[in-house]
C-alpha cells in the first residue's frame, strides 16, 4: 500500500520527467535558430550561451528551467527505490548531476573556470549515475530496466570517448547533443514506469 502523498509525489516527479525532454530540446533548437552561425561540426552548444540576445537567454534559461524539472524527478526516484542503499546512491549522483545542468546556465561560456567545470561535472556525473542505477536494477531482478540503464549510460559516455581518441569534429555539441539525448530517453522511459506504478499503487 502507498500513502497519497507518495502517490502524487510519484505523479508529479514522472511528469517533470516527462516535459523535461520537451522544454531541453525546444528552447536548444530555438536557440540553434535564432543564431544561424552555429555550426554543430564546429562548435559547442554552450556557445549559444554567450551570444547577445535572444539566443543566450533561450539557452541559458532554457538549461535552468530543464534542470529545476529533472532535479524534482530525481527527487521521486529517492521514494522509487524505498530505502535500498545502492539505488539511492544512484538517485544522489543523478540529482547532483541535474544541479549541474542549473549550473550550466548559471555559469555560462564566458565564465571560467566555472563553466567547464560544471559542464564536465554534469557529462560525467550522468553516466556514472546510470552505471549504479543499472547495478541496482540488476540486484533487484529487473533484469529488462538493468541492461537498457547499462546501454544508455554507455550510448551517453561512447561519445566523448570518440571524440577524444578519433576527433571526427572539431567542436562538441554533436557528443553533447548524443549524451543529453541518450539520458533524456532514460528519464522518459523510467518517468513512465514511475507513473505507471503511481496509476496501479493502492493508496492508503
Amino acid at each position: 500500500m502507498l500513502k497519497t502523498k507518495k502517490v502524487m509525489w510519484f505523479r508529479i516527479a514522472g511528469t517533470c520527467g516527462i516535459i523535461a525532454p520537451i522544454l531541453a530540446f525546444t528552447f536548444i533548437y530555438l536557440a540553434v535558430t535564432s543564431y544561424p552561425q552555429f555550426s554543430w561540426m564546429d562548435n559547442a552548444l554552450s556557445d549559444l550561451g554567450v551570444v547577445p540576445g535572444v539566443t543566450a537567454a533561450l539557452f541559458n534559461y532554457g538549461l535552468m528551467i530543464t534542470g529545476i524539472f529533472i532535479f524534482i524527478f530525481s527527487t521521486g526516484m529517492f521514494l522509487f527505490w524505498g530505502e535500498k542503499v545502492l539505488s539511492r546512491t544512484g538517485s544522489f549522483i543523478f540529482a547532483l548531476a541535474c544541479l549541474s545542468l542549473i549550473a550550466i546556465g548559471v555559469f555560462p561560456e564566458n565564465v571560467k573556470p566555472a563553466h567547464y567545470l560544471v559542464s564536465v561535472t554534469f557529462f560525467v556525473l550522468m553516466p556514472t549515475s546510470m552505471l549504479v542505477i543499472a547495478g541496482a536494477f540488476w540486484l533487484i531482478r529487473q533484469v529488462g530496466m538493468a541492461v537498457f540503464t547499462l546501454l544508455v549510460a554507455v550510448v551517453a559516455a561512447a561519445p566523448w570517448v570518440l571524440l577524444f581518441s578519433v576527433r571526427i569534429v572539431s567542436g562538441v555539441a554533436v557528443p553533447e547533443a548524443i549524451s543529453g539525448l541518450a539520458g533524456f530517453i532514460w528519464v522518459v522511459v523510467l518517468s513512465s514506469k514511475m507513473l505507471r506504478d503511481a496509476s496501479q499503487a493502492k493508496i492508503s
